[in-house]
């Protein structure tokens, strides 16, 4: 007769959260199992996985610890959990999630499923042209920060499945692991990189922050994507009140304000006269900043609007460049064309939904790379640059839906 488990824990579940990890993809954790290697033996591990999960067995092993470089100098600690170790983390995910979205702020946006960037975005814009002020906040090293017992606390309202809490413990206390083998104790912070971090991070903010901000200032509406946030106020009174406030919420719990990347926005546009250094914040790869803008009389005035970043453009050039390491006279355009598209694409899918047109100069230097691409794959157009531009502006127009830009409107020769 079989012992009977612990816990009960479905194995449809398990095949569930495997699914989800196996579309999600990422890299292979300290046992440097791969996805692929992992399914090679998929049933006997996805039972393993359930059976020790089931009977309160399960202990994961130690996060991979990579440090990820900052555009603004240092790095990002990134931890990646071993295969095994998301698919049981995912079944967590799978059962926890539904019951912490009911109770969740309408103006948190990270990691929610039917949520995006793109509607946190979309309501700041609104925001910003109802509201002066902004009070841009950065928290500092958040993920790394957050308080072991008050985030047990914030689960021991949502469940009373013990195996969750158990397993949860412990996902939070396993050690980092370096390359050299060294292990890391943690006693605080979330792995950004873990399956489970988004879901645990926006818990412990939504009382830390949203929960406490609509029962205190429910006057001050904020959008909030994981611990980027930004509140909007009346006056610039308003905003620095709210800066005091916030910083003394958010030490008690254990986090702090970052001085130096917080900061009072004033949202400058052709109807408000008031004056402050500051009129210009970013938010999600966006800058928020007076530009103009047209009306439907054919008007032009200054609005308060979101486009690309100057960091987010900064970015994407250096992928740019990246392509042109070498000069890929081997390949022909088509070629070129299957193995940028997707990224490009990808580049106008996100900043390409507002102020669009922020976004013709960066796009156009992909042509300006291909008119040099074809003076040195045709010995008829080298030195002839001019010839080499009217020669893909016309096989531009003859193949309109070639490279993704082309699509978006950004082609050689044409006029934007």
């Amino acid at each position: 007769m079989q012992k009977a488990k612990s816990f009960i824990i479905s194995k449809h579940l398990v095949m569930e959260a495997w699914n989800r990890i196996r579309s999600n993809g990422g890299s292979a954790g300290i046992d440097n199992q791969s996805l692929k290697d992992f399914e090679k033996n998929l049933k006997d591990n996805l039972y393993r996985i359930w059976n020790r999960m089931s009977s309160g067995s399960y202990m994961p092993s130690p996060v991979k610890l990579v440090e990820i470089p900052k555009s603004g100098g240092g790095s990002r600690p990134l931890g990646i959990p071993t295969v095994s170790d998301r698919v049981a983390q995912m079944v967590v995910v799978l059962v926890l999630e539904p019951s912490l979205e009911k109770v969740f702020h309408q103006d948190s946006y990270g990691y929610r499923p039917g949520r995006s960037a793109h509607d946190a975005l979309a309501s700041a814009r609104k925001r910003c042209w109802k509201f002066d002020w902004v009070l841009d906040m950065d928290i500092k090293g958040f993920f790394d920060n957050i308080d072991h017992s008050l985030l047990h606390k914030a689960l021991s309202r949502h469940t009373q499945e013990n195996w969750m809490l158990l397993y949860i413990k412990r996902w939070l206390e396993v050690p980092y692991e370096r390359g050299n083998g060294e292990l890391i104790e943690r006693t605080k912070g979330v792995p950004q990189g873990s399956v489970i971090g988004p879901v645990l991070a926006n818990l412990f903010l939504h009382y830390a922050f949203d929960a406490w901000m609509s029962k205190n200032y429910p006057s001050v509406p904020f959008e909030r994507y994981a611990d980027d946030t930004i509140c909007h106020c009346k006056n610039k009174e308003e905003a620095e009140k709210m800066k005091e406030v916030i910083q003394k919420r958010l030490n008690s719990c254990g986090l702090a304000l970052n001085e130096s990347k917080t900061k009072i926005v004033y949202c400058k546009d052709s109807n408000r006269r008031a004056s402050h250094t500051t009129v210009k914040f970013d938010f999600l790869g966006y800058t928020f900043q007076p530009r103009k803008a047209e009306s439907s009389k054919k008007q032009y005035f200054l609005s308060f609007l979101p486009a690309i970043s100057n960091k987010a453009k900064k970015k994407i050039g250096t992928v740019m460049r990246s392509w042109w390491r070498t000069s890929r006279t081997d390949i022909g355009l088509k070629e070129i064309a299957a193995r940028v598209n997707s990224i490009i694409q990808g580049w106008i899918n996100y900043y390409g939904r507002f102020y669009k047109t922020e976004m013709y100069g960066l796009l156009n230097r992909i042509n300006q790379r291909l008119i040099i691409w074809v003076t040195k794959k045709y010995k008829r157009f080298r030195g002839r640059k001019t010839r080499a531009k009217e020669w893909l502006g016309m096989f531009a127009r003859n193949n309109p839906v070639l490279f993704a830009h082309w699509r978006f409107g950004i082609r050689p020769l044409k006029t934007n």
